[in-house]
């Protein structure tokens, strides 16, 4: 199957892709700062680099899009019909590594969250997610994962 793009296209749309400073991550990270929380961006010394660093909890957050890391069984992560084995072995690059990462920081004592794109793309979202992170970040527990399905479940009991 071929692209239905030119190469210098699909180069620079790829290109516009980002690393970080993301709508989803720009959002939870003025709703944590407005709840009081301060924090480091991008640390560069840690494993995986976490987008959100918070010393004072010993806690770090990683927001995550749901297609480049592979959000289980979340609508937003596809496989481009174009190349299938290619964007899959790249996939599973980054779901190796995202892990590796992980388990890094859990051993080196960090406390670790992980904000899905798909639960941080609209305002009330957002504000459920940054008040689970909030809850986490206040409770002492390793590890929080926040998707779709979990602000749904915090939303029936709410």
């Amino acid at each position: 199957m071929t692209d239905n793009v030119d190469q210098q296209t699909r180069s620079r749309m790829m290109a516009g892709i980002r690393g970080k400073d993301t709508r989803p991550e720009m959002a939870l990270r003025r709703a944590m700062h407005a709840r009081g929380f301060r924090y480091r961006l991008h640390a560069t010394g840690l494993p995986g680099r976490p987008d959100l660093v918070l010393p004072k909890y010993g806690a770090v957050v990683f927001v995550h899009g749901c297609f480049w890391h592979r959000h289980p069984a979340c609508r937003y992560t596809s496989i481009p019909s174009t190349r299938p084995e290619f964007w899959q072995t790249k996939f599973e690059a980054n779901v190796v590594r995202d892990n590796a990462a992980r388990g890094a920081l859990l051993i080196a004592g960090w406390r670790v969250a992980t904000v899905w794109e798909c639960a941080a793309r609209k305002p009330q979202q957002v504000e459920v997610a940054a008040n689970l992170l909030d809850a986490w970040l206040r409770s002492g527990a390793a590890e929080i994962e926040i998707g779709e399905t979990e602000l749904v479940a915090e939303r029936a009991e709410g």
